[in-house]
């Protein structure tokens, strides 16, 4: 089997709706209609990989849901650049739970609406979050820098955090203890 790796980065929006009319400038793909994602990180309770920097998820996303692990990042780079396995499930609830039977336990728990779009060799997901708005870029190095180019996105923009990160600096910022990222509920 091949290496799959992710390369992404993500940039904070001030406005979603501005942002897509930018984007509709591209002529995108659209690859799925907003929908909620609800997102759980497992890891062994000594923290194994955690501290490794790697991540096991199960991603509920609308009718459908995914596990998936990431290696650790590379740490240099403007890119965050990791090696990425996913597979569909027939059943994320099950899922969760037969990995909490072989011993790992849910660590962080984030929630999101995503819409995802594909244009000029990239992917792009843009998300609404409990700690704002933002739009993850993901492609070859090369299409991200071409399509930031495009849509006017400076370099000094980019971020590399993952959503837990950006969840401790927003918390460290207001002052919260931090605990999960949920969205609040109408």
């Amino acid at each position: 089997m091949p290496l799959s790796t992710e390369t992404e980065i993500k940039i904070k929006v001030s406005s979603i709706e501005n942002f897509i009319e930018k984007l509709r400038g591209h002529n995108p793909r659209l690859v799925a209609e907003r929908h909620f994602e609800d997102n759980h990180l497992l890891d062994f309770p000594d923290k194994t990989l955690k501290d490794a920097g790697c991540i096991v998820r199960i991603r509920h996303a609308g009718k459908r849901s995914f596990l998936t692990y990431k290696g650790p990042p590379k740490v240099e780079g403007i890119f965050k650049t990791r090696e990425e396995l996913e597979t569909k499930l027939e059943d994320g609830g099950t899922a969760l739970r037969i990995l909490e039977k072989l011993g790992m336990r849910v660590w962080f728990r984030y929630q999101k609406y995503r819409r995802e779009y594909e244009v000029d060799g990239v992917t792009v997901a843009v998300d609404e979050t409990p700690i704002g708005n933002y739009v993850e870029i993901e492609g070859s190095e090369k299409c991200i820098f071409d399509f930031a180019g495009k849509m006017g996105i400076e370099e000094s923009k980019f971020l590399r955090q993952s959503y837990y990160s950006l969840y401790l600096e927003e918390c460290r910022f207001k002052g919260k203890k931090p605990g999960d990222m949920i969205l609040d509920q109408p």
